[in-house]
């Protein structure tokens, strides 16, 4: 095996998300990975843009606080299809967040980034580095999986 990329980035409750009950903040600090039955995943680091004109961080708090309820409710709809993970990165690599999508299928990933990428905090203000995409497999179904 080669190492050909990193990512480095912590698990955290988003600012936008205080007052959440206790379980689902314990659950986003120390999510169980993979999550049962979802075999599929893809990730993405990302970050909010600083261009003039649509610069996140020259909106108020309550303004970007509307927007990711936007873009959660968006999100929401895809709940029990997928599995979603945001990791902190700002200080810890170039983007200043890890997203992590774990679903049943390819296309329940391809479905919710199409529609989330219409909410404005997305169309707007998101920067979007590459996109890796694979299935989480024990060692003895990727060694068959490849078995020539």
């Amino acid at each position: 095996l080669l190492l050909v990329d990193s990512y480095v980035s912590l698990t955290e409750v988003s600012e936008y998300a205080k007052g959440i009950p206790e379980e689902t903040q314990q659950a986003r600090l120390y999510p169980q990975l993979p999550p049962e039955g979802k075999p599929v995943f893809c990730f993405y680091p990302m970050s909010k843009r600083r261009n003039v004109g649509a610069n996140w961080f020259e909106l108020d708090f309550e303004r970007r606080r509307e927007l990711m309820y936007e873009h959660g409710s968006s999100g929401r709809k895809f709940a029990g299809r997928v599995v979603q993970l945001i990791t902190g990165s700002t200080g810890l690599d170039d983007y200043e967040w890890g997203v992590t999508l774990f679903c049943e299928r390819p296309d329940d990933v391809k479905d919710i980034v199409y529609t989330m990428r219409f909410d404005e905090s997305s169309a707007r203000y998101a920067l979007f580095g590459d996109f890796y995409f694979g299935y989480v497999l024990d060692a003895a179904a990727l060694l068959e999986t490849i078995r020539v």
